[in-house]
């Protein structure tokens, strides 16, 4: 059973079992695959390179578009420019967050640098954003609801697995969060 981050002599520490570690993995794994942008035929190099996209467009799905909002809900034509110059690297930052976590997944015992730390926070934060996307969650009704659901024996479709693991992952990055604040506190 995973054991909630805290932070000691050895840093921020933590503990997941096997199974735990492939289903953060799993997790990970999916959220880059939604954030990969899309390759395309005759991409100006020049403009791949400094990350600007004049392809890029609001995203259609639900979770993408709570992973990559748009900066304005009133100006759809600023919105848009601003995505054109924005989004690739937004994306690449995402990406990189999930990646590096994943990495730290070899081992049971977790020992997070600040960096790493930071990595987590984010990587766990998108998964998240996808699964009260997933879940429908728009206030604290509904996530109170989905955190009623606390035993995995019950999980008998895919919603409640669902809400299973997003309380997995809240937890988790709540465990996470307050380690990293504590040892903000010591190193003051």
């Amino acid at each position: 059973m995973a054991k909630a981050f805290k932070y000691g002599i050895k840093g921020i520490t933590g503990y997941l079992e096997p199974a735990e570690r492939d289903l953060l993995r799993s997790l990970f794994d999916d959220v880059v695959s939604m954030l990969e942008p899309e390759e395309r035929a005759n991409q100006d190099p020049l403009a791949a390179l400094v990350g600007l996209d004049a392809d890029a467009r609001e995203p259609e799905d639900r979770a993408l578009r709570r992973l990559l909002p748009s900066v304005s809900k009133t100006d759809a034509a600023a919105a848009l420019e601003f995505r054109r110059y924005t989004e690739r690297s937004l994306r690449e930052s995402k990406i990189g967050a999930l990646k590096a976590a994943s990495l730290g997944l070899d081992k049971d015992e977790l020992v997070l640098t600040p960096a790493d730390a930071r990595h987590w926070s984010t990587a766990l934060n998108d998964v998240r954003l996808v699964l009260a996307e997933r879940l429908d969650i728009r206030d604290d009704e509904d996530a109170g609801h989905v955190h009623l659901m606390q035993d995995w024996s019950q999980a008998e479709d895919v919603e409640s697995y669902l809400a299973l693991v997003y309380n997995f992952t809240t937890w988790l990055q709540e465990s996470l969060v307050q380690a990293m604040l504590q040892s903000l506190d010591t190193r003051r």
